[in-house]
């Protein structure tokens, strides 16, 4: 017997994402209404596109490991591979696991260790500049910062003479791969985009130049994708794919963490007991970074909450079935990260905040925490982020308290899964 196509949601359920979609709000309410009134699988339907949409622990399993095969990450016609153009994130067999090869030994945990002195380095320089007597958007801020430290710990380079001119065309090409408009009407102008891209190709062009030309230059991998016979536009591509996914999912997951620390003191407070007892007043360590338990539960919670890749998008090249539905080859399959880390059959009572879930010894059931993916094509960056998004804290934590001053937050589906307006935190430095 032929298993059916995914449920239709009713009419007024549909009406509902399509004005979410429309007015610029987030569409995860309405999704996971979706997801209660049809359950794990169903079909989002709107003019010009649709999509199947699947969550929960074993949706995850399915998309990234027992499909993975019938999947693709390349779509043509999508914002975000008309920008990577062959970036990593948008390649499929052969020519994905080439690139990972050269890429990955940069972010490997040994590696990103090495670079903690970097990543501490930039969160001093940055907090040095803050004026404590303004409330401070932490949106903005870690922005900053992420920028900062990716571009310096892997393109070996010093963002910061070119960052007043790149902020807004970096803002501007995660608008255009942002949920939008274009995902009903297909043609429609992206303006703007053409000279924010011509500034972003121009800088890192010059980039590649100076690191190919420069003997001085230290090894790295720049001149690692250089030496593996990467053309210039391909490493563009994938320089590319780093600076926006790279900074945007850092910034979105250090400004929601921070939010979350202070909209519960008491967190805030077990955390920084922790940072005292084991860093002291020395910049975090490596070993310091595996003894920061309660830290990385806070960090894991934030995650889990406010997931900054919320939902995994693929193209399906061969027919599949799952949970007695139907998904022909050709459909757009979307796997809901942000829904299945809201699943109240893996997590109770999934919307309140408590980092005791992930502490030591808690079981947790397989495929319901996949911050990062899962699977043989796991983000590449896990290890880098997660390093990161410690040292920053814990430095942050050593030297500052943080009051939330406005609690109305609202989730934002950008490129990421982003506070808005912003974290406005009043800002007090330690004794």
């Amino acid at each position: 017997m032929t298993a059916p196509l995914p449920p239709f949601p009713t009419a007024r359920a549909a009406l509902d994402s399509l004005r979410a979609l429309l007015s610029g709000r987030s569409l995860l309410p309405a999704m996971e209404s979706l997801r209660d009134e049809l359950g794990d699988v169903f079909l989002l339907p709107a003019p010009g596109f649709r999509a199947i949409v699947l969550s929960g622990a074993a949706a995850a399993r399915f998309t990234y490991v027992e499909a993975r095969a019938s999947l693709r990450w390349r779509a043509a016609g999508d914002p975000v591979t008309s920008l990577l153009r062959h970036g990593l994130l948008v390649e499929d067999g052969e020519a994905h696991a080439a690139l990972r090869r050269s890429i990955l030994p940069h972010l490997h945990r040994r590696a990103v260790e090495s670079r903690l002195e970097t990543f501490v380095w930039w969160t001093d320089q940055v907090c040095d500049a803050w004026d404590l007597r303004r409330p401070l958007d932490m949106l903005v801020e870690m922005r900053q910062l992420a920028l900062l430290v990716l571009v310096d710990a892997l393109f070996g380079a010093d963002l910061t003479p070119d960052l007043d001119r790149l902020w807004r065309p970096i803002l501007r090409a995660i608008r255009f791969i942002s949920p939008g408009v274009w995902l009903l009407w297909r043609s429609v102008p992206q303006v703007g985009l053409g000279p924010a891209l011509r500034q972003l190709d121009a800088y890192l062009y010059g980039l590649i130049a100076a690191q190919r030309d420069d003997p001085r230059a230290a090894d790295g991998l720049v001149r690692d994708l250089l030496r593996a016979g990467l053309s210039d536009a391909l490493v563009r591509d994938q320089l590319l794919t780093l600076l926006i996914a790279g900074h945007d999912t850092s910034t979105a997951h250090l400004a929601w963490t921070l939010y979350l620390l202070a909209a519960h003191p008491a967190s805030q407070r077990l955390a920084q007991a922790e940072v005292d007892a084991v860093c002291g007043g020395l910049p975090p360590s490596p070993e310091a970074l595996r003894r920061l338990v309660y830290l990385g539960q806070v960090i894991d919670e934030s995650l889990r909450l406010y997931p900054p890749i919320h939902v995994s998008n693929r193209l399906v090249a061969g027919d599949l079935e799952f949970g007695g539905c139907r998904i022909p080859a050709g459909e757009r399959l979307m796997f809901s990260i942000y829904l299945t880390h809201r699943d109240g059959r893996s997590w109770p009572d999934p919307g309140r905040y408590d980092p005791a879930r992930f502490a030591p010894g808690v079981r947790r059931e397989p495929y319901a925490f996949v911050p990062f993916g899962g699977g043989p094509r796991n983000c590449i960056g896990a290890a880098f982020a997660q390093a990161e998004a410690k040292t920053i804290l814990a430095r942050l934590l050593q030297r500052y308290r943080f009051t939330l001053l406005d609690p109305q937050v609202r989730l934002h589906m950008g490129a990421t899964l982003e506070p808005s307006p912003g974290v406005l935190l009043r800002v007090a430095a330690r004794e």
